[in-house]
Parts: C-alpha cells; structure tokens; sequence
C-alpha cells in the first residue's frame, strides 16, 4: 500500500498567517497608544514646561542694572555720582590675532600687566561672540586717539556705561566709602546674605566696599530691570521682544557739612589723626574725619597691586578710619566723666579736697603712681582737679570708687559699646570690669588697675567717635543721641523723601542735677580759668566753651624716669586729645580729636579742636593756632 504525504495545507497556513496579522495590528496599535500618550504628555501635561524651553533657546533674558543713587552733603553738595565712562573691548571671533592686536592697541593706550591678567580671566569665562574688557576707564585723550585709528582693529570697540565717581577725591573717603567691583566674596556674601537678593545684581558690575556705600547698599542700588530678546541658534541678538526698565537707586543727603570736612582735613595735613564733631541736640555728624586719606576712584574699577600695596602696606594706614575703629587710651579727656560717677554714688562732694604732693600711693604699697606735674597741684576740688587735670585727685577717685561702679556709670556714656553710627566696621573700644578680665586673662583684678583706670590708661580704650558723643551727652546733660551720618532717603521715582529719625538712646538721670553744672564747669575752666591746661586756645575767643585735654601713653614709664619725648622716636611718643562742646550755654557742635604721637593735648590736640569750632560757629578763619607750654 502506496503512502500520501501531504504538501500544502492551505487552511492551516491561512490560520497562521491570519494569526500573525492580528499580532502585528496589536503592536502597531500599541506603539501607536505609546506615541499618542507621549505627544499627549509633551503637548497637554508639559506643554508649559517644554514651550518655556524651547523659548529659552530661541529668547534671552538680560538684565538692565539700575543706575545708583547720588550722595550729596548738608548743603547740596554732590559727594557721589555716577559719570560716563569708556572701556575698550575686544569680541574674540572677530579678532584673528588677539596677541597681535593687543600688542598694536598698546601702542595708542596703555595696558598694564594687570589688565591684561584680568582680560584672560574674562576672556575663558565668555563666549566667543561676546565682547570682553581690554581696560577701564579711559581718558578723554585715549578715547580720542583710538576712535582715529579704530579702522584698523576689526572686533574692538569703545562701549560707553556709568561708572560710580567721586568728585571730591579724597575728601570725607572713609565716611562716603567707595564701590568697587563685585568679586566672588560678594557672590558668596550675597548667597548667605538675607538682605540682599543676588538675582537683582544680574547685570550690575559694582557694590558698595565701605562707609555709606556699603552700610545703605540697599537704597543706593536699586532696582534691576529686564529685556527679552530672540536670538539665534549661535545666540547672537536678533531682535528685542520685550522690556522691563529698571528702578534707580534712591540719592542720600547727608548731615555731614562737606566744606566743614575738608577745612578739618587740611588743618590736619599729614598727622595721623582723627576729628569728630557732632549736633550734640539731635545726634547728626558734621563731620568724620581720618587722617591720611586716599582717592576713592582707585578703586572702582579695581585698583592696581602697585597702588594698593602703597596703601595697604604703609606705616601711616591710610584705609583704616580711625574714626571708627582707632582704640586709643582716652587718657584725661575721661577725667569729668570720673568726677561726675564720684558725685553721683556719694564718694565726693564738690568741695571735698585731696592733697595732691606729685604721686599716689595705695595703702601698704611702694609704687608711686606719678603726677603729670612734678611737685604735685597740691590741694584739690573737683573744679581745680578738672581745671588742672590733677592725676592723683582721680587716682583717689577711682580707687575710692573700685572698679564695679566705674565701669557700671562709664558704660550709661556709652565706653566699651558701640554708637551704632550708620557706617560699617565700628569697634566698641574697651570698659574693663573684673568679669572682662577673668574672661580675657584668666587672672584677677588688682587695685592698682583700678587707679590707672582713673585717669583713662590700663586696658581702658575708646574710639574719637566714642569721646565725641560720650562729650555730647555730657553737653546735653545727659541726653544721649544716637550719630547718625545720613539726614534723609530721596527716592527719585517716588518723589518722596523719607527722613532718618536720630535716635535718643537713653537719657542719663543723676541723683542731683547740679552735678552737671559741676564738671561742665571744671571743664570751662580747663580753657578759660587762670591755670587751665589749654587756657591758652582760648584766648581772646569771642564765644565760651568746654574742653578737656589728654594724653594717652603709647608705651610705659619705668619708676625713676621721666617722659621726655625729644629722646624717643616719634612712634613712641604720646597720643595727644581733646575733647571740647561750644557754646557753653546750649552746645551747637561737640568735637573730639586725636593725634597719634602729638605729644600734649593742648599743645597739639587743643588748637585744632579750637580752629574746628571757630569754623563752624563763627565761619570765619580760624584763631592763630598758639602753643600752650602744658604737656598734658
């Protein structure tokens, strides 16, 4: 029997075939399910979030810096402005020869070595269409040349933009302060900072460094605008979209009298010094002054390391405001403040005399804690004692009173605390106490700390700014007034001027009110009494005032010997200070000054104070600046 074998199943295979074709529709279905719900998810759910993207690489957000706000003085005088500056810039796509142009441009305008470090810096940061800094700030000469020869330098250009200036140079430098550019160290601040919004600084080149411009950043900034532009797939401009103009930034008005500033630092030359003179009625500065000076414009666009070193490595430290932040031994100018705590707590009366013979000793002990004057005043009251700035009066004083209650009545003048001025980088100078020196030392207090304590030496320190409203209050009877350097906030836009209130702090209550009158006028007599140690700046005055000399030892006398500063170098000789408040009867100005190394307050200190008070209630030249023979 023959077997059949079967070749073609035409039923099967069309079951298989059919079978396959259902499959391949379910996939196709699938993977068209898939694409429907991805173009859904793209086009529905993130079309918000892919538009913005896609805009993102098609439009460009830049920012428009706010332009800043002006300072000006008491009397409208304008101390900070913002003036059209030039700057050449190279786009690096359109140079063939960066090396090769530069070389040639430096043959029409100077570029220095630092230059140059900064334009490689910015020239990786950049893209290659964007234009990046050759120099700064060219003069009117330069712009001139170059914009001659610009033909032959394809990618450079001149690019005009607002540069923050000072049209007084040096003058009032470390009350205005300075901006300058904006480093990482400001990025980085103003990352931790709470105040200041770095999305508002996209754009701006410059932020405050010192003095108002740092202190009142805020105001003087303003506001950054925006412009939204399209660009190309390169991302270059094409066209401007939209536009957001930026707010400026709000004009200071100051207290200070600027002519009043500049007459002080001339009258100051080249001593390093310090003057503060304040409204002892409303607490507003007139004047801060610190001596040397330097040029704020050298440093907006940042400051060449040859310059800076100059400044930065100079024995004189021009860039330390020793207004603010110089803490000097007050020596005697602290005298009346002693006096009036020894009234207060019942360790003295008025009248009550010491007998002053050249030296003090405590009880038990051989050291002699020495009189200015060999000899000794003899007997002294509290009037004679200020008159004549007696040391051992206070000497007795002060150990009578210990150093709990000393440092207790010194802090309600504001010794060892800040003021709270409306610039940054204040110090708080130093009222010592037990607790501070156990905390400082490790050690106990001695008596003998408390004596020199007494006559403003020890570990006692204060700043000019600290004596000059410590001497306010004093003038104010105990009215004490919170400095403030800036009078009021203008915003341009607004048209609203908002003025800075002077804060009162506290006011001083003393058990009598006589007690006053007392000291003040001790004080009086120490410029017009018969035996006042600086009775001579006040001859012939046509107005009466109060004043205080001293003298802060810069390094100590060893028992036996006596200072004689024409056999010491001069950085070793005394600091000279005064403190004085005119006029007697209602205070319009209360001054402080010092001069490092000057030696005897009335010698030095006294005349200037004297020549500032002059010029300020009189407007006139100054008295001829006479030397008075007291060295204290």
């Amino acid at each position: 029997m023959l077997s059949t074998h079967v070749i073609k199943n035409p039923t099967r295979e069309g079951k298989i075939f059919n079978n396959r074709v259902i499959i391949a529709w379910l996939m196709m279905l699938v993977f068209l399910l898939v694409i429907v719900a991805r173009l859904f998810f793209l086009q529905v759910i993130n079309y918000e979030e892919y538009k913005t993207k896609s805009n993102e690489n098609r439009i460009t957000i830049l920012p428009i810096p706010p332009t800043r706000g002006l300072i000006f003085d008491r009397n409208g005088v304008l101390i900070a402005e913002n003036r059209a500056s030039y700057s050449l810039e190279l786009i690096p796509e359109q140079v063939e020869n960066i090396d090769f142009t530069i070389q040639k441009i430096s043959k029409f305008i100077t570029i220095e070595e630092s230059d140059l470090s900064n334009f490689q810096k910015k020239l990786k940061q950049r893209r290659s269409f964007q234009s990046v800094p050759l120099r700064y700030r060219l003069t009117d000469d330069e712009v001139a040349r170059f914009s001659v020869q610009k033909h032959r330098f394809q990618g450079v250009e001149l690019k005009n933009h607002l540069s923050r200036y000072y049209p007084l140079g040096a003058i009032g430098v470390h009350a205005i302060g300075y901006v300058g550019r904006i480093s990482k160290k400001d990025e980085k601040l103003m990352e931790e900072s709470n105040e200041i919004d770095k999305s508002n600084y996209e754009g701006s080149k410059y932020i405050g460094k010192a003095g108002l411009e740092a202190y009142y950043e805020i105001e003087l900034h303003g506001k950054t605008g925006i412009r939204k532009v399209e660009t190309d797939v390169r991302g270059k401009f094409v066209q401007v979209l939209d536009r957001t103009d930026s707010v400026p930034g709000k004009n200071l008005y100051l207290n200070i009298d600027i002519d009043l500033q500049k007459y002080i630092e001339e009258l100051l030359g080249e001593e390093r010094a310090a003057v503060v003179a304040i409204e002892p009625e409303s607490g507003n500065v007139l004047a801060l002054v610190s001596m040397p000076n330097y040029d704020p414009n050298l440093f907006v666009n940042g400051i060449d390391h040859k310059s800076y070193n100059s400044l930065n490595l100079s024995p004189d430290r021009p860039l330390i405001n020793r207004a603010i932040r110089g803490q000097y031994p007050p020596g005697s100018t602290v005298k009346a403040f002693v006096g009036l705590a020894g009234l207060e707590y019942g360790v003295r009366t008025p009248h009550k005399r010491t007998w002053c013979p050249g030296f003090y000793r405590l009880k038990g002990k051989k050291h002699r804690y020495r009189d200015w004057k060999r000899g000794g005043h003899g007997s002294m009251d509290l009037h004679g004692a200020i008159e004549q700035s007696c040391d051992v009066y206070f000497y007795e004083l002060a150990h009578d009173l210990g150093i709990d209650r000393l440092h207790s009545f010194m802090t309600r003048f504001g010794f060892g605390k800040k003021t709270g001025i409306d610039i940054p980088g204040e110090k708080g100078g130093l009222m010592p106490s037990r607790e501070w020196k156990q905390r400082r030392h490790g050690v106990v207090w001695y008596p003998g700390e408390t004596v020199i304590t007494g006559i403003g030496q020890g570990f006692m320190l204060a700043t000019p700014l600290q004596m000059a409203v410590a001497t306010a209050t004093l003038s104010n009877r105990g009215q004490l007034k919170q400095p403030r350097i800036v009078f009021a906030i203008d915003d341009v836009i607004l048209n609203e001027m908002a003025t800075v209130t002077p804060t009162q702090k506290n006011t001083i209550i003393l058990k009598r009110g006589n007690y006053w009158e007392h000291v003040i006028g001790g004080m009086k007599a120490v410029v017009h009494g018969r035996r006042g140690t600086a009775r001579r700046v006040a001859k012939n005055s046509p107005y009466r005032f109060a004043g205080k000399t001293g003298t802060a030892q810069v390094r100590g006398i060893p028992q036996g010997q006596r200072y004689d500063p024409n056999n010491i170098p001069k950085e070793h000789r005394d600091h000279a200070w005064f403190v004085a408040f005119a006029p007697l009867d209602r205070a319009r100005i209360a001054v402080s000054v010092i001069v490092e190394n000057g030696g005897g307050g009335s010698k030095t200190a006294a005349p200037i104070a004297k020549a500032v008070l002059d010029y300020y209630l009189l407007k006139r030249s100054p008295l001829v600046l006479a030397n008075n023979d007291r060295s204290q």
